[in-house]
């Protein structure tokens, strides 16, 4: 794991700096609790799926400065002796809470929350937003791309378009959390032990002296994972003929195929996949699949599949690995609170004219509700802290924006959960490390707690996530108090 310590924009420091200095000054010790969110759904999405918080969880163990860094501070000519002696001994103290990774959220609810010395706290705001966006980003856009496919397997093949190695690497794990079967990202599959594939580039056909030499010399050296790419010349005049000539010659042999089919990497994919079809049937090769590639995203793929193209795998590059359509997820990071030595906690709220932009203050939490017959998510309810709920009793809930939009859910006829667990306490990590397979078990469970109508990829239906009284009588209080 690289140190990512300084991996932080210039103010973060200065601000530390001058954090460091009043408290040195005034004897004053400053505790802050910061809230990471995002405003929208990506892709007009009706969810967001939450990623990289490993990341995270290496980054903070890793966070010191090293000689080398303080040396390169120093240079700068900004950051004084006293400050610089400090970093020397620099360890993350504080507490953090998020959800877990593969969770579905959405937008306004903390995806993760910091509680921690005010320097420390504002140090990591830059690295947070950078993983968790990126990552969340590239696992939303890839269950668009899953559910696009309707439950065939899709391939993160995006190595070679993402913005640059680290992009890469991570936004594999990401498409894997979002629902990729697999990626072509043999790094990734190293770093994070999770399924790698592939098939032949147009050159290993272009190398041989005829398609059907370089298809025949390919299936005898890989006869478990046999893809041929069948369109270098001529896809239904010379690519599926020759290899329904190649699973003839292996057939005959006496080899036994496995997991074989063809590759369709241009053209129209809807009317090659289905002739395609017809060939590989009628030679009997019924259970040869039919995999494509060629720019794909997840409206292209709904759209062949609305066509009736007989494709089953599907190879997803740049449009994943780029989220292409939506490049940002757009995530902040905003102070909800800070209390003085030791003392209580003061509220705190950013004000705008936009009404998405206005915070929600205090220290928070997020019950989830669900349908106690279906399983179904219901609502999401951010609350104080301090509060508690159970279905023991009728819980009505109401938008707050639109506050006449209202829900009552009748007791015992919906479940509770709490999404955000501790991550770090005073400095040191209490989250269980999670293998990637795992965390995909959990997030291909929770998508399947919405509805199809929060998963359309136009218009969807989107998720009630609405205030508790109390979170919304204090917001509003505040908000009467800084306007005056």
């Amino acid at each position: 794991m690289r140190n990512l310590t300084l991996l932080t924009d210039f103010y973060e420091l200065t601000m530390m700096q001058a954090y460091h200095h009043h408290q040195v000054t005034t004897g004053r010790k400053q505790v802050a609790v910061f809230d990471m969110f995002y405003r929208e759904n990506p892709c007009g999405n009706g969810y967001a799926v939450a990623a990289g918080l490993q990341q995270v969880i290496d980054y903070i163990n890793e966070l010191s400065f090293t000689d080398d860094d303080i040396a390169y501070l120093r240079s700068t000519g900004t950051f004084g002796e006293a400050f610089l002696e400090y970093l020397k001994n620099f360890r993350f103290s504080g507490n953090i809470y998020a959800v877990p990774e593969g969770t579905v959220v959405f937008p306004g609810e903390p995806l993760l929350q910091v509680v921690a010395p005010l320097m420390e706290a504002q140090l990591i705001e830059t690295a947070i937003l950078n993983i968790i966006n990126h990552q969340s980003l590239i696992a939303t856009k890839s269950a668009r791309v899953c559910w696009a496919a309707k439950g065939d397997r899709v391939l993160e093949f995006g190595l070679r378009r993402a913005q640059g190695p680290d992009a890469g690497v991570y936004g594999a794990r990401a498409a894997m959390i979002g629902g990729c079967s697999a990626t072509s990202n043999v790094l990734a599959g190293q770093m994070f032990d999770v399924p790698v594939r592939g098939t032949h580039a147009h050159s290993w056909i272009m190398s041989f002296d005829t398609e059907l030499e370089a298809f025949l010399y390919y299936a005898e050296l890989y006869p478990q994972a046999c893809v041929l790419l069948v369109d270098t010349y001529d896809t239904l005049r010379s690519g599926v003929p020759n290899a329904i000539k190649v699973f003839e010659k292996m057939r005959a042999k006496g080899i036994m195929l496995a997991n074989y089919g063809i590759r369709l990497d241009s053209g129209d994919l809807a009317y090659l996949s289905k002739e395609a079809r017809k060939m590989l049937d009628g030679a009997g090769f019924a259970d040869a699949f039919i995999s494509a590639s060629n720019d794909l995203d997840e409206y292209l793929i709904s759209d062949l599949k609305n066509q009736g193209a007989k494709i089953s795998l599907w190879g997803v590059g740049t449009h994943l690995i780029t989220s292409k359509e939506y490049p940002a997820f757009g995530g902040v990071y905003k102070m909800a609170a800070l209390s003085t030595d030791g003392g209580e906690w003061q509220h705190k709220i950013k004000l705008s004219e936009d009404p998405i932009k206005v915070t929600n203050p205090g220290v928070k939490k997020i019950f989830r509700l669900y349908d106690g017959e279906s399983g179904k998510m219901k609502a999401d309810l951010i609350a104080l802290a301090e509060e508690q709920l159970d279905n023991k009793e009728d819980l009505t809930i109401f938008d707050p924006i639109a506050t006449w939009k209202r829900m009552t859910l009748k007791k015992d006829e919906f479940i509770v959960r709490e999404l955000m667990q501790p991550v770090f306490k005073d400095g040191k990590c209490v989250y269980p490390t999670l293998t990637v397979s795992e965390i995909c078990a959990y997030a291909a469970l929770e998508r399947d707690t919405l509805w199809d109508e929060h998963k359309r990829l136009f218009k969807p239906h989107l998720m009630p996530v609405d205030l508790s009284q109390k979170l919304y009588d204090l917001k509003q209080s505040m908000i009467a108090a800084l306007r005056g």
